[in-house]
């Protein structure tokens, strides 16, 4: 075998071959949704409930409590914000774009040390601190719980919590013998940077109606 491709690919030797199949699936329908957010298209909670929904059932059969309950949130989240997003705020708009006010700016306060706490707590009850990584899990789930609240509420500063987590997550997911979905969470960076000024040329824009594309 290619020194390369073992050294990539070798993780995933002893994995049944629908597993495998199951994570480029959700992988792909996963980044769907991320390029649909970006262009503030409705589609990107369709395609993120698929993707979600099949790494919630992955991450159980790998015992990956935390990103299960990562997964298991983004799922809430996507039935919350496709709510959100279709609701006509006047006859003629739809939940627009816009920056978080200070009411909401406590409120992503207090998700992020509410996670953080209540990571700590399932995974003390668990027992799963068991690697260094459970600690940096605690800290991406964090970002990623604040991150997406934000994007179901339409507020441009959601892709810079998802930016900070996609980067953790990169090395992170590698180094978990995941390499596939460690390549998503690296187009994710990218697609988190070019959706933050696609969000901010929308917000900036004196007609955007926040009608959904």
């Amino acid at each position: 075998m290619n020194p390369i491709f073992e050294f990539l690919f070798g993780q995933y030797e002893g994995y049944a071959t629908h597993q495998i199949v199951l994570e480029i699936t959700a992988v792909l329908f996963g980044l769907a949704s991320s390029l649909f957010s970006m262009k503030n298209s409705i589609w990107v909670y369709p395609t993120g409930i698929v993707s979600t929904s099949i790494f919630v059932y992955l991450l159980w059969q790998w015992g990956l409590l935390g990103d299960l309950i990562i997964n298991g949130y983004y799922f809430i989240m996507s039935v919350y914000g496709w709510y959100i997003w279709t609701r006509k705020v006047t006859p003629t708009r739809y939940t627009p774009i816009s920056k978080t006010n200070n009411k909401e700016q406590y409120i992503s306060a207090g998700i992020f040390v509410g996670t953080l706490l209540f990571i700590y707590a399932v995974y003390e009850f668990f027992e799963k601190w068991t690697s260094w990584t459970a600690y940096v899990d605690t800290l991406t789930t964090a970002l990623f719980f604040v991150g997406m609240w934000l994007l179901a509420k339409r507020k441009v500063e959601n892709w810079l919590f998802l930016l900070a987590g996609n980067i953790i997550s990169v090395p992170l997911y590698f180094y978990k013998g995941y390499t596939i979905s460690s390549m998503l969470y690296i187009i994710f960076v990218f697609i988190s940077i070019a959706g933050y000024f696609a969000w901010k040329k929308r917000l900036n824009n004196p007609q955007e109606t926040g009608i959904i594309a």
